[in-house]
């Protein structure tokens, strides 16, 4: 295998799915042979730090990786500025990079799959990201190969290259000239009906997410995300001290069990409309309300 990609782990006040994330990593049959990134952002009050210097205390006894670099905030920092930042520093080093919160629980070959196909599709002027999170997408139970192709990168454990966050424009530079273009908010939500919403939210301040002004960026220059077929990522993180994550039921994931640890990749990026359709709806009005009175009734 060529170079392993370093791992960044952004974490912040919750010492409990923190422990689990890294639980979970450090049983990934790579973990030895990779260097881990750890950022720990600040809190915002007196009672946020203290909960942030919990996390930081674990954080100091994490070993099983080739080597641990952990990197504290003085003031809060916010989680798109915290990722960024760290992400910029990091990628600027060593070329690619695999991305990680502090709610997400990795499979065993987690790694593996992220790596061989960052280095798999680091040519590739089509592919803008890595993703380890999977859709529970009824067409992949019969899906043969172990990826797909989607339009929409994913925000629970990815991976990129250098070439490609680069070229990001995170100022959304052209907004003005997008927010009047009818055709091209049509567009843009057939990625998913939520696009337009996030983005003009971004915008105006209400949001401060790095998330939606990368898949702005890949809609824009029609490049594609790359998914497991099984998902090496499952999400804990929508309890009741979750910071940004705001989803239900219609995300839920069967985490990867086997032992897989080759992957067969493509350079012939064929799209299943099927699979799309599938990618889509899952972020349609009808399941978003849904998701929405189940929390309400719980």
């Amino acid at each position: 295998m060529k170079k392993i990609a370093p791992i960044l782990l952004f974490t912040y006040n919750r010492l409990n799915e923190t422990q689990k994330t890294v639980k979970a990593l450090q049983n990934n049959y790579l973990a030895s042979e990779s260097e881990l990134f750890i950022f720990s952002d600040n809190g915002k009050d007196a009672n946020g730090e203290k909960k942030v210097k919990k996390v930081r205390d674990y954080l100091k006894t994490i070993d099983g990786f080739k080597k641990v670099h952990i990197k504290e905030a003085t003031t809060n920092l916010g989680l798109a500025n915290s990722i960024l930042n760290g992400v910029t520093e990091v990628i600027n080093q060593y070329g690619k990079v695999i991305v990680l919160e502090d709610d997400l629980i990795t499979s065993a070959n987690f790694l593996d799959f992220m790596n061989q196909a960052l280095n798999f599709y680091s040519n590739s002027s089509e592919v803008i990201s890595i993703s380890g999170y999977s859709l529970n997408l009824p067409s992949l139970k019969t899906h043969n190969a172990d990826y797909y192709v989607g339009y929409r990168a994913s925000s629970w454990g990815w991976g990129i290259w250098k070439s490609k966050w680069e070229n990001v424009d995170w100022d959304v530079s052209d907004y003005s000239k997008f927010k009047g273009d009818y055709k091209q908010r049509i567009k843009f939500s057939k990625i998913g009906s939520d696009m337009p919403r996030m983005l003009k939210n971004q915008m105006s301040g209400k949001i401060d997410s790095w998330a939606i002004r990368l898949c702005y960026h890949q809609f824009k220059n029609n490049l594609v995300t790359i998914f497991p077929t099984k998902s090496k990522i499952y999400n804990i993180g929508t309890g009741k001290n979750a910071t940004h994550t705001t989803i239900g039921t219609r995300f839920d994931a069967q985490l990867d069990s086997s032992n897989d640890r080759v992957f067969v990749f493509e350079n012939d990026l064929i799209v299943n409309k099927k699979i799309i359709s599938e990618f889509k709806s899952k972020f349609s009005i009808r399941l978003r309300a849904i998701d929405k009175l189940k929390k309400y009734l719980k």
